[in-house]
């Protein structure tokens, strides 16, 4: 098993749709790339702490690459725009990508500039650093789509990447044929 570390966005959307993923073990919210140990939500949202919401991905890289990872996180949240996801603005939903080793680093590089070229015309925003420290968000945080799907920002928010992931991602999703 191998790790990935991304933020983009509020981590509900993420962790909802890296649930839906083949070959994802484990998929936890908390925070990273700051510079308070041990940060709490409402810290995090506080502005002051550094920390990006992300998740932490568990998954079988011979089921599903890290590549393939990468790509499904440009598919479903918008790279160009710095502190920002929607409507969720600040620091902590910035887009970030936290490798965890030189491959790592040099994939999200090389999928970033793939993408500059072809899809984003240059403009991916989403910084690529080292992995530091990854902090569980509270317990209330984890699995909070697949506990709460009827509320407004589920509906409004989540929906609709669930929605995308499945139209450009069908074959990547647990029970897809392969």
């Amino acid at each position: 098993m191998e790790r990935a570390t991304i933020g983009g966005g509020c981590f509900w959307c993420l962790e909802a749709v890296y649930q839906q993923v083949q070959g994802v073990e484990a998929v936890v919210s908390g925070y990273a790339g700051g510079h308070v140990p041990n940060p709490t939500y409402r810290q995090v949202c506080g502005k002051d702490t550094g920390h990006a919401e992300v998740v932490q991905i568990t998954f079988d890289p011979e089921q599903v690459s890290y590549r393939t990872l990468l790509e499904i996180f440009f598919t479903i949240h918008n790279p160009t725009t710095r502190n920002r996801e929607g409507a969720d603005v600040g620091p902590q939903y910035r887009s970030i990508i936290l490798w965890h080793n030189a491959e790592q680093k040099e994939t999200a590089e090389a999928v970033i500039d793939d993408l500059n070229a072809s899809v984003f015309s240059g403009g991916i925003v989403t910084e690529v650093e080292p992995l530091d420290t990854f902090y569980e968000a509270e317990t209330n945080h984890q699995d909070y789509y697949e506990t709460n799907p009827n509320r407004p920002y589920c509906r409004a928010v989540i929906d609709p990447k669930l929605k995308k992931l499945r139209q450009k991602h069908a074959d990547k999703l647990r029970g897809a044929v392969a």
